[in-house]
């Protein structure tokens, strides 16, 4: 069966994250609208959409669309997940889920009340590269867990991009932390213990770093920059009798080593260069398609978003 799709926007995400793997595995873009019509008109050039509409209502209530593809601003996602689950259709919804806990909480109630699945596309967790991490961290093979160091870094992205903008709910730990504290949480429940931010803006930050804690004593580091040099997305995995580390948890394609150290020396995998997006629609259609199961829920996505805001209120911010 092949997924017909509908975008939400003409987002720079969506070639790799909807555009690529629709192509690869053999699904149909069949709608998109945007703010601007003649973008959402180049996008659908560009990448073979089949027809440009003329709002994201009119994508959603489309007849031949079957799943949505939501990679709108941050505080976009929430509404227009909404709508979708109103019009009973699957979503696979970029990150973050939602602008705070209250907001994911509503989204959650409405999807789990019409049985309609909205997935939060935290790609990264689809890789084989991320399953041989957590392996690797569980078997015994680095002892026990003592320290999760997750580090995050971009270039600057343009003074009007929407992640610089409080009401589109934007600043480094939305857009990267949420990554983050994702991982911190496939190990247990991190509770924050500090964290500073450095604002570009009032309430919106360039940088932002956390300390967290979890009942077996160990700990947890995050640190996000949306002003770096270069992209740079690694996961250090601390235990008793060693580390793994994956280079680049967010584009495998670039980077797919995953290096254990333990007394025995050193060992460098590689897992694959295939897209971690294109694995995250794989399981999504298969999900749509057949009801196979998915690592993720919308209970999941509430209980990240309340991570978030716990952790922007413990570096004396207020939630988005």
């Amino acid at each position: 069966m092949s997924l017909r799709i509908g975008v939400l926007g003409a987002s720079r995400i969506a070639e790799n994250a909807i555009v690529g793997p629709a192509r690869e595995l053999g699904h149909r873009l069949v709608a998109v609208a945007a703010r601007d019509p003649l973008r959402a008109r180049a996008f659908a050039d560009r990448f073979g959409v089949e027809r440009v509409v003329a709002s994201y209502q009119e994508v959603i209530d489309d007849p031949e669309v079957d799943v949505i593809y939501n990679p709108l601003a941050n505080a976009l996602h929430a509404p227009w997940n909404l709508a979708a689950v109103d019009a009973g259709k699957p979503v696979l919804t970029e990150k973050p889920f939602a602008r705070d806990r209250v907001e994911a909480a509503r989204v959650a109630a409405a999807a789990d009340a019409g049985g309609v699945t909205v997935m939060e596309g935290f790609h990264y967790l689809f890789h084989p590269v991320m399953h041989r991490a957590r392996e690797v961290a569980g078997d015994g093979t680095i002892g026990e867990l003592t320290r999760l160091e997750v580090a995050m870094g971009m270039p600057e992205p343009a003074a009007e991009d929407p992640r610089w903008s409080l009401d589109m709910a934007g600043g480094a730990l939305m857009d990267l932390g949420c990554y983050a504290l994702h991982i911190l949480r496939r190990f247990g429940l991190p509770r924050v213990v500090s964290a500073t931010a450095v604002q570009r803006t009032p309430g919106v930050d360039e940088r932002f770093d956390a300390e967290f804690e979890f009942d077996s004593g160990a700990t947890g580091l995050t640190t996000n920059s949306m002003v770096d040099d270069e992209y740079s997305f690694t996961l250090r995995i601390i235990g008793s009798r060693g580390e793994v580390f994956v280079h680049d948890f967010i584009n495998p394609r670039r980077d797919d080593r995953l290096t254990i150290t333990t007394a025995d020396g050193e060992t460098v995998e590689h897992l694959g260069t295939r897209a971690s997006y294109t694995y995250q629609l794989e399981a999504f259609a298969a999900h749509v398609e057949r009801g196979e199961a998915l690592p993720l829920d919308a209970a999941d996505a509430v209980a990240n978003m309340a991570l978030i805001d716990d952790t922007y209120r413990a570096a004396g911010m207020a939630a988005r």
